[in-house]
């Protein structure tokens, strides 16, 4: 980025409205019951599955809730409310580079959806934790059972899956400081407490 673009992005975030503690927030409806529950029931399946359970028939039997979890997800992604549809959250790598360098610029402006960077990440999740589950089912086939690479797969995309939470949750608690919007409670009770002041796009 030139000097004359850093320039620019800080003026345009100096211009931008500061949050006022004094005013009420606004208060918008996100989340519906269908995402909230998907959400932390996956969150779930993972912390048993990969810290709980032993490789028996009930960690075989939460990877498949785990499967269908994602699936229903998918289908929501299209047929949903719309803060829910993938058309609300593209997956974009150049529109998350222009909000991490909007970030980096002190841009406090928050998002009704995910924002660019937490689109990636959630599209990323859901892939991975396909793979994890995918690998899972090879590993009780006649085929696959006991084949080296097949299992080395498994654990690489569980690990991946676990790096990718932790990004996630760090993620989630820089952007709460950033914008004020309380995103863990938001993905609780579905709505996004937006302090005043704050541009929601």
């Amino acid at each position: 980025m030139s000097s004359m673009e850093i320039d620019e992005a800080g003026r345009e975030s100096a211009r931008q409205p500061q949050p006022d503690p004094a005013l009420p927030a606004r208060v918008i409806d996100v989340w519906d019951p269908l995402v909230r529950l998907i959400h932390w029931s996956l969150a779930l399946a993972i912390l048993l599955d990969g810290f709980v359970l032993e490789e028996n028939l009930l960690h075989e039997w939460v990877g498949y809730a785990a499967l269908g979890l994602v699936a229903v997800r998918l289908v929501w992604g299209v047929v949903g409310s719309a803060p829910a549809r993938f058309s609300a959250f593209p997956p974009s790598p150049a529109a998350a580079f222009r909000h991490l360098r909007a970030i980096l610029s002190g841009d406090r402006s928050a998002h009704l959806s995910h924002n660019p960077l937490g689109a990636l990440m959630a599209y990323n999740l859901w892939l991975s934790v396909l793979a994890v589950c995918a690998t899972g089912v090879m590993m009780t086939t006649t085929a696959w059972f006991g084949v080296e690479w097949v299992e080395e797969a498994h654990e690489a995309a569980f690990a991946w899956v676990m790096a990718s939470v932790a990004l996630h949750l760090i993620g989630v608690a820089l952007d709460t400081r950033r914008t004020g919007v309380g995103l863990v409670r938001a993905m609780v009770d579905g709505r996004k407490s937006v302090p005043a002041g704050v541009r929601v796009e």
